[in-house]
């Protein structure tokens, strides 16, 4: 399907008719038999999360770039805007929640709007069953409240669903060790500032305002927060944006770089071949498969 000079799907938050709470509970074996014509396995970029715990069954999952196997345990956790496609999940089973930004309550630390946060991971052996505990309380929760709205309480679907991402959230962070409170909480007000301006500010400078942080201030905390500085962090955001479009879209290399906020085509290729070694026609046409 295309949409404008889009190859990828466009995937909004709909969901089923008498189900509109902010979350849907479904599992693989319903993905399949809603989707016989295989469309899962075609790039779909969602505007919500889709977080889904594979309790059976061996497969494959690709997201930006990265190819993902499938196990007993594993955990996939595709945030808005990221390109992703089922690759083969044919043969796996668990369950697979969609759900809308917002929607469960602030928790923090977590990964949630974090776009270099990993696609996948596995659960420890001894925290499976409890994940799984935790996503079938929230799916019966959520047929209650389908089939008997009087019973239906957003609140606590909300809640059962923090309790069930903090339950399959990674051991250890992903960030390095050492990242205080005070760091972290300058970086993520630089993250989010990062995730709504990049396009058009590509400066560090550019955020000092915005965060109320200076310059050296950002620098520290994405440093101790993210392993690398504040200028790193926000050049790799747009350089993965610019991956997408190259690799999933049709636009032409200047309309990429209109989109990204580069003056010129010319700007925009300099910018992409010091991240990738290779200019943007080049890298689309050879660059763009999963490793």
């Amino acid at each position: 399907m295309k949409n404008g000079h889009s190859a990828v799907r466009q995937l909004h938050y709909t969901p089923a008719l008498g189900a509109a709470y902010g979350v849907e509970v479904l599992s693989f074996a319903r993905l399949r038999e809603m989707d016989r014509a295989g469309a899962r396995t075609r790039p779909q970029r969602p505007d919500f999360h889709v977080l889904a715990l594979v309790a059976s069954g061996r497969g494959e999952h690709e997201a930006d770039f990265a190819t993902y196997p499938l196990r007993e345990g594993s955990v996939v956790w595709i945030r808005p805007g990221v390109v992703h496609r089922w690759s083969d999940v044919d043969g796996v089973d668990g369950p697979l929640l969609l759900y809308q930004p917002g929607f469960p309550p602030d928790l923090g630390t977590t990964p949630a709007q974090d776009p270099s946060a990993p696609a996948s991971w596995t659960l420890e052996p001894q925290a499976r069953p409890l994940a799984l505990l935790a996503a079938d309380h929230l799916r019966r929760e959520h047929e209650a409240a389908v089939q008997a709205p009087h019973l239906a309480s957003p609140a606590l679907l909300s809640h059962l669903l923090a309790a069930l991402i903090l339950r399959v959230l990674p051991a250890r962070p992903t960030g390095p060790a050492g990242a205080g409170p005070r760091h972290r909480d300058v970086f993520h007000r630089y993250r989010a500032a990062v995730e709504e301006h990049f396009t058009r500010w590509h400066h560090v400078a550019d955020y000092t305002a915005v965060t109320g942080y200076d310059r050296r201030t950002l620098t520290r905390a994405t440093r101790a927060a993210a392993g690398v500085g504040a200028k790193e962090f926000l050049d790799q955001r747009i350089l993965l944006e610019a991956k997408r479009l190259l690799a999933h879209t049709d636009l032409p290399v200047g309309r990429i770089a209109h989109r990204l906020g580069f003056a010129d085509a010319a700007n925009f290729t300099t910018f992409f071949q010091r991240g990738t070694g290779r200019p943007p026609s080049r890298w689309r046409s050879t660059g763009a498969v999963p490793t």
